[in-house]
């Protein structure tokens, strides 16, 4: 009779011992992992809650960004528009895709795009997971298939063709499924990787008594950055962007311009508006505007010092600047300082998945 009563006391005891034990798992799980720390002048990246950093994911995603194995034919990766050695752009006007067919829009830099919301030049993809996996279903850039199901199943077909690539899925995601979806995530969780900070700029505002972060031209330059020319009024913050778009006139002047922005929203004010891009790196991922208009630097400052190309839908901001010939100058050496550190060392894998 003793023996049943504590077998009565016992089991409940032990049931509640489990339960109580199972409730505290969840703080026994695993820490996620730290990303690497960004460069000075540049904040933490702010992970995505369903695409948190992981080092697996990065070394996928530095492995599919580089591997043209994701085109139709071979010819053409993600590296083929954003190279590591052009400042993650392609240095072209507009980018070559399969079969040398020619885009209508230059490559903007992968550089910083951590710190962007909307991705392309128009804001269409909502996410950097989905701008991403995007030229991967273009077929001016990527594909030959018919339709983005088509071309998408194309490539996921490949790459589970390749044992390799089934290893490095399952070492990033838990699992062997080769999906659109971790496609997209594992480029992103790379690109996000691909930073610059730590400028001649940045080095200046953390000390600006070193006078051996910026030359005379340069600090002058920032008064007219700042100041004179008020380009920080779309250009600010750490990143040198708002992330907003405007219509400064560019190609505003042709027969068929490209609309841009009025693209996506629809909305009469966004003719010929377009994503403001960051300044960092400027100096190596010329040539600049949507269309790769413009050369050099010295060709941007003269168009915002003439106030733009007149439009309906020119931004209010763009007024003629009246720069002098030192302003201008000493405009771009300060645009100049903005280059940095943080990706220089980032190259495409010694040998990729088979």
């Amino acid at each position: 009779m003793y023996r049943n009563r504590m077998l009565r006391v016992s089991i409940p005891l032990v049931a509640a011992i489990l339960i109580g034990g199972l409730l505290w798992l969840p703080s026994l799980a695993a820490e996620p992992e730290q990303a690497p720390k960004p460069p000075v002048g540049l904040p933490p990246v702010q992970w995505p809650e369903d695409n948190l950093y992981s080092a697996a994911k990065v070394e996928l995603g530095r492995a599919l960004y580089f591997d043209k194995r994701l085109s139709s034919d071979s010819t053409v990766s993600c590296a083929s528009c954003h190279a590591p050695d052009k400042a993650f752009t392609d240095n072209a006007p507009v980018s070559t895709g399969i079969k040398g067919q020619k885009g209508g829009r230059s490559a903007p830099t992968v550089i910083n795009r951590a710190y962007s919301t909307l991705q392309f030049w128009d804001g269409r993809a909502p996410t950097l997971e989905a701008q991403a996996v995007g030229p991967i279903a273009n077929p001016i850039e990527m594909t030959n298939e018919k339709t983005a199901d088509a071309a998408y199943a194309a490539v996921i077909k490949r790459l589970d063709g390749i044992p390799g690539y089934v290893q490095l899925f399952e070492k990033a995601f838990g699992s062997k499924e080769i999906s659109v979806d971790r496609i997209g995530k594992a480029i992103a969780t790379f690109e996000r990787t691909v930073l610059s900070g730590n400028s001649p700029y940045d080095r200046y505002m953390l000390n600006p008594s070193d006078k051996s972060a910026l030359n005379e031209s340069q600090v002058r330059g920032m008064n007219v950055f700042f100041n004179k020319a008020a380009c920080d009024s779309c250009h600010l913050g750490f990143n040198f962007t708002d992330g907003s778009y405007a219509n400064i006139g560019i190609g505003m002047d042709k027969p068929n311009p490209d609309l841009g922005r009025f693209v996506v929203t629809k909305k009469e004010e966004d003719k010929g508006a377009f994503k403001t891009p960051t300044l960092r790196e400027i100096e190596h991922s010329g040539p600049y505007m949507h269309d790769g208009s413009l050369k050099t630097l010295e060709e941007v400052v003269e168009h915002y010092d003439k106030g733009g190309i007149k439009n309906p839908q020119l931004d209010q901001r763009m007024k003629p600047l009246n720069l002098t010939r030192q302003d201008k100058a000493d405009l771009v050496a300060f645009l100049k300082a903005l280059s940095g550190q943080g990706w220089q060392q980032i190259s495409a894998p010694a040998k990729f998945p088979e």
